[in-house]
């Protein structure tokens, strides 16, 4: 099991860390200080599990776990404080491991992670069904913006990133453009192997050449719509 520690109190780390080297079946284990360095360590890292403090600077476990990218990460909030138990359980917690614990009861939190990747393993669902994110949380130059889902307009790839197209701006969030359409609902569609674009702003469809086309959206934007993906597009907008 692969384990990603997120928490901006050094000792609180290097105690996980102790304590997880007197376990069975933790193959990796790395650590973040905080959400936004999370949020890349995910990327590059590929965790089975957070183990999750809340109270951090910039951006709380509560906001990273609701923001996290599909497939994404089992989480086990580790935290000093109970007031925040229903809004972790919302985010899909598989435990709530309240400091200060010890070896037994970090062993038990663990147990249920196994259990829950093993049920996924054998082919059975290994959490309930996410909803749909109705905010995303962008990190730029050190400050976190947040974006409110309803405001994107369409969505393209960059590289390792991709660029939410709102009126205010364009932000750029290291995510798949997969992984996010099937985070943001059944309001979004895939329009082009690079681009998505949110149904409601669709004001018109033109057609180019060789069955290809745009998407005109409300606010003058024109997006990219390849025959690949036309017929879908036109069935939703029907």
């Amino acid at each position: 099991m692969r384990l990603l520690i997120v928490d901006d109190e050094r000792p609180a780390r290097l105690k996980l860390r102790h304590l997880l080297a007197q376990q069975d079946g933790i193959t990796a284990v790395e650590e973040a200080a905080d959400g936004i360095a999370a949020l890349e360590r995910i990327a590059s890292f590929r965790p089975d599990a957070l183990l999750l403090d809340i109270e951090m600077p910039e951006l709380s476990g509560i906001e990273l776990a609701a923001s996290l990218p599909e497939p994404a990460p089992l989480v086990v909030f580790v935290t000093a404080y109970e007031r925040y138990a229903c809004q972790a359980f919302d985010c899909d917690a598989i435990d709530y491991l309240l400091k200060p614990y010890d070896g037994d009861r970090l062993a038990r939190a663990l147990a249920r992670l196994r259990r829950k990747l093993a049920a996924g393993a054998d082919g059975q669902p290994a959490a309930l069904p996410r909803s749909p994110l109705e905010q995303l949380l962008v990190s730029e130059r050190g400050v976190t913006r947040v974006v409110r889902v309803a405001e994107i307009q369409w969505i393209e790839t960059a590289d390792n990133y991709v660029v939410l197209h709102t009126a205010a701006g364009s932000p750029l969030l290291r995510q798949t453009l997969a992984g996010l359409v099937g985070r943001l609902g059944a309001g979004f569609i895939r329009c082009h192997r690079r681009a998505a674009v949110q149904v409601g702003w669709i004001e018109r469809v033109v057609t180019l050449d060789k069955g290809d086309g745009e998407l005109l959206l409300r606010g003058g934007a024109r997006v990219p719509c390849s025959r690949q993906y036309r017929a879908d597009v036109m069935a939703r907008l029907g």
